[in-house]
Parts: structure tokens; C-alpha cells; sequence
């Protein structure tokens, strides 16, 4: 009960601030920015949703479905965007494209133009390129729930939908997206939670959303009501799609009816129509990995000293201390809510446990509005107390610190290791834990002698998902970390705002590799 409060606390905390506003300025909100806000913020969730769906199913359907050249290896670069940022892809983007980067400044050395009025180049800093990049760093989430669909297919239906003279097409759109219907829809609602997250990446094109309007109410006019009533907005938006994903699925079942499973063979693609489906799968590989991975190292490479920065190394510090704190109270927490809830047989704590992976959906701007106020509070009486009884100003010890950050971060992906351990106590026959306590064993020694040895390989891949989440994180921790404290995300974000993208290269080097160290665990569970 305590963990699920605490997990809770935020969203309700946001509602709460919404509701009860010392300074009421919703009706300026409405009639000035909130539209514009809104506004951006669908259009980048559908334009973002729809293309990655586009690409991840398209690929997915390629790579089940035929063998061509290089297949084989784009199965898995598909998944590489996902260790690149969308703000690391946002800053390259810009780099590369805007007037003063290679591409342009070779188009006039070629072209003989002097100047920006001589040709027509598209905007970079604009919604459009924001929609790119976002769409170009999660597609991942589409493809790799798609593939996984697209491979559990029988091979029977293929060939019956071959037999009765339905084309590649036909039996894409009849049979094959049909049945894969409800995991597309799963990542396009994930995409579109994660686009309506993103600050790094819209701030830095300049994209006024939901999400830089909690930035701009709160830390640019000071009005943390305000800010909550754009977070509580935030909140039904992210509601009505977890709704929408729910739904998808509600009336949509299939089932193998075989004992005999049998896969669908990939049909050989020859000549011209290979290298078509090859250079399909290699194109969103490029522009989400081989373009923001090449900017970034061509940086980090030209500045080389920047990496014996004490800022850097202070930086990476940070993150490895606060990443590594939340990650493991984060996996404990899981492991002992979803092992009490087993051992508990109550229905209240079953209840709860589904309701604590709201964190996940919850942007980290929400949750930092919801965690920073109660702490803040929370922390003034503390000290006010310990002074009163010591005579000691202890000063702030929660949000002067970096605990407000560490419990950001176990709230936000309490998900994924609630999720972990529920799944592995899963597959633990029930026969064992019976056998251990009817010889004596008591509750914690069945979780530490039959439960850990049965589950430590799901709890070290959710520990290090967690922290490799909370490396990337960069909303949470720019409302929430302490004066002059900064990680690997901050110190990106800091020095590409500055238009540094020297400085800023090798902190984002070193989040990109904690990136693939999770697209490679990824990779080996769904093999």
C-alpha cells in the first residue's frame, strides 16, 4: 500500500494543485497559449504516431515476411535508433542541415549562391523536422512489437490467402495487418506517449507544446498552479490514448487452432525488387542512427580534450550515482510489491498493481510538477522541526538534493520493473515455493533461496533498463535536480541549447553507448 502511494502520489498531487489554484490563471491559459500548446502537441502525437507506424509495420512486414540483401542485419539496426535521444537526433539534425552546416554551405559552393535569398532551403528549426526526428527515434517501438505479431502468424493462412490468388498485398492487408492489428496499436500509443514526453528535442526547434508550457508557467512566470493545470492536461491526453490502445484490443481475438505451429517462410526477393526492400529498411536506419551517431562522434572526435572535462566527469558522476540509486530501489520495490501481492491474497493490493504503472504513461514534466511541490513542502517542515527542537537549519534535505530525483525516476519506471518480476514469479511453478514452506522455509527465505535464483536474469534486465531510462531522462531531471547538479542528459541539453555542440558531444556519446547496451539486451530477449 505504502510503494502504490508513493507511486501514485504525483498524478494525484497534479490533479490536486489543478483543482485548488492559490492563483487561478486556466481562463488566461485558454484564451492565450494553452490552444496554441494543444494545438502543436496533437499534431506532433498523430503526425509522429501515424509515420512510425508506417515504417515500423512496413519493415516489420519486409523483414518476416522476405529474405533480400542484408536482411539479415537490418533486423536488428532497425532497433538501433532506439539508443539515440530524441534531443541527441534533434541537435545533429540542426548541425548538419541548418545555413551554416555542410549541407547547405556545400549547395551554395556549388550552386555559386552568396546568400540565404538566393535559394530555397526547408526550415529546420520548425514542427516538421521536430516530426521527423521524433518519428525517426521511436518507430522501434512499432517495429518491434509489429515483428514479434507478424512472426507468431501461421504459415496455413499465408498459404490459404495464396491459394485463393490474393497477392503480396492482399494478403498484407487481409490477412497479415488484420491479425497484427492490436500490437501496431500498442506502439503507436506508446510512440505517442513518449512524443508527447519529449522536451529535448521540441524545445530545441522551438515547437511551443503541453510539455515546454509547464517549463515556460512555472519557471519563466513562476505559477506552479498554472503549470499543473497544463500537466493535468497532459494527463488526459496520455489517458484517452491508453484508453485507445486499450480498446483496440477489446473485441480483437485469435487463436491457434494447430498443435502444429507452423512459422510463415520468407519468400526470396531477386534483383531489383531486393535492393528496393533493402534500401525501404535501410532509409529509416540512416536518418535515426548512421546521421545523429555520425554528427555526434564526428564532434567528440574533434574535441577530444572536452572528455578530461571535470564538468563531464562531475557529470557522469551524477549519473551514474542517481541512475544507479533509482534503478535498484526501483527493482526492490517491484520485486517485493508483486511478492506481496501474491503472498497478501487480498483484492485491494491486486487492484493497485496494475494502477502503479500510470507512472510510465505519466510524462517526467508531470511528475516533476507533482513531486516537487508536496516535497518542497514537506521538506520546509522537516527543517522548520529539526530547528525548532536542535536549533540546526538542516536546510533542505529532499529537494536540495538529489532524492527528488532519484524518486522521480522509481516512480516514472516503477512500470518496468513491476513488470519484470511479475512476469518471471510467473513462470515459477507454484509447486516450489508449496515444497519450501511445507519444509520449514519461511516467506523471505522462499523469495531469497527458491524465488531470486529462478528470476535474477529478468531483475538484472529490468535493472538495467531502468537505468538506462534514467540516463536518457531529461524532463524530470531538469525541473527536479538540485542547484548546479547536473547528468549526462542536463549537460547535452545545457551546451547544445548553447549552441556548443563540441561541448556536448561527449556526454551524448556516452548516453548514446548506455543506449546500446539496452538495444542489445533487447535484441537477445526477442530473438
Amino acid at each position: 500500500m505504502l510503494i502504490a502511494a508513493i507511486v501514485l502520489l504525483p498524478i494525484l498531487s497534479v490533479l490536486w494543485i489543478a483543482v485548488t489554484p492559490g492563483e487561478n490563471i486556466w481562463p488566461h491559459l485558454i484564451s492565450t497559449t494553452l490552444p496554441r500548446y494543444l494545438r502543436n502537441t496533437v499534431i506532433l502525437m498523430l503526425c509522429v504516431g501515424l509515420l512510425s507506424g508506417l515504417i515500423g509495420t512496413g519493415a516489420a512486414w519486409l523483414i518476416t515476411r522476405y529474405r533480400f540483401p542484408l536482411s539479415r542485419w537490418l533486423e536488428w539496426l532497425l532497433l538501433l535508433p532506439l539508443a539515440i535521444p530524441a534531443y541527441v537526433g534533434a541537435y545533429a539534425l540542426v548541425d548538419m542541415f541548418e545555413y551554416a552546416g555542410p549541407v547547405q554551405t556545400w549547395l551554395r559552393e556549388m550552386m555559386g549562391w552568396t546568400s540565404a535569398r538566393d535559394y530555397w532551403f526547408p526550415q529546420i528549426r520548425s514542427i516538421g523536422s521536430a516530426v521527423v526526428v521524433l518519428t525517426a527515434a521511436l518507430y522501434p517501438y512499432v517495429y518491434l512489437l509489429a515483428r514479434a505479431a507478424f512472426r507468431e502468424q501461421s504459415g496455413a493462412s499465408e498459404e490459404v490467402a495464396r491459394s485463393l490468388g490474393a497477392g503480396p498485398w492482399g494478403r498484407f492487408a487481409r490477412v497479415g495487418l488484420p491479425l497484427a492489428r492490436p500490437a501496431i496499436a500498442a506502439g503507436m500509443a506508446i510512440v505517442m506517449m513518449e512524443t508527447v514526453n519529449d522536451f529535448g528535442a521540441v524545445d530545441y526547434f522551438a515547437v511551443q507544446t503541453l510539455t515546454t508550457g509547464i517549463f515556460s508557467v512555472w519557471l519563466e512566470s513562476g505559477n506552479a498552479a498554472g503549470a499543473a493545470q497544463i500537466a493535468s492536461v497532459v494527463l488526459a491526453l496520455v489517458i484517452l490514448l491508453v484508453g485507445f490502445e486499450k480498446s483496440s484490443r477489446r473485441r480483437i481475438r485469435f487463436f491457434n487452432l494447430s498443435t502444429r505451429h507452423r512459422p510463415v517462410e520468407p519468400v526470396a526477393l531477386q534483383g531489383g525488387a531486393g535492393w528496393l526492400a533493402t534500401i525501404l529498411c535501410l532509409f529509416p536506419f540512416a536518418i535515426g542512427f548512421v546521421l545523429p551517431g555520425g554528427v555526434i562522434l564526428s564532434h567528440a572526435l574533434d574535441n577530444a580534450e572536452r572528455w578530461a572535462d571535470p564538468a563531464l566527469l562531475r557529470a557522469l558522476f551524477n549519473t551514474l550515482t542517481v541512475g544507479g540509486a533509482a534503478s535498484a530501489l526501483t527493482v526492490l520495490a517491484g520485486v517485493f510489491m508483486v511478492y506481496g501481492v501474491r503472498l497478501s491474497g487480498r483484492r485491494l493490493p491486486r487492484l493497485l498493481l496494475p494502477l502503479t504503472t500510470i507512472g510510465y504513461a505519466a510524462p517526467g514534466a508531470v511528475l516533476g510538477v507533482g513531486l516537487l511541490i508536496p516535497l518542497a513542502a514537506l521538506d520546509h517542515r522537516v527543517a522548520d522541526m529539526v530547528e525548532l527542537v536542535t536549533g540546526l537549519d538542516i536546510g533542505l534535505v529532499l529537494t536540495g538534493s538529489a532524492t527528488a530525483l532519484v524518486l522521480a525516476y522509481s516512480v516514472r519506471f516503477f512500470a518496468i520493473a513491476q513488470g519484470a518480476a511479475d512476469a518471471a514469479m510467473g513462470r515459477v511453478s507454484p509447486s516450489l515455493p508449496m515444497a519450501a514452506r511445507s519444509l520449514g522455509r519461511s516467506q523471505g527465505q522462499v523469495l531469497g533461496q527458491i524465488y531470486y535464483p529462478l528470476i535474477r536474469g529478468s531483475i538484472a534486465s529490468a535493472l538495467l533498463l531502468v537505468f538506462v531510462d534514467c540516463v536518457k531522462e531529461l524532463p524530470a531531471t531538469l525541473l527536479l535536480r538540485p542547484f548546479n547538479y547536473n547528468t549526462l542528459a542536463t549537460r547535452v541539453h545545457d551546451q547544445a541549447s548553447l549552441e556548443n555542440l563540441g561541448n556536448a558531444a561527449p556526454a551524448a556519446i556516452l548516453v548514446i553507448l548506455v543506449g546500446l547496451a539496452a538495444v542489445g539486451l533487447l535484441a537477445r530477449a526477442n530473438r
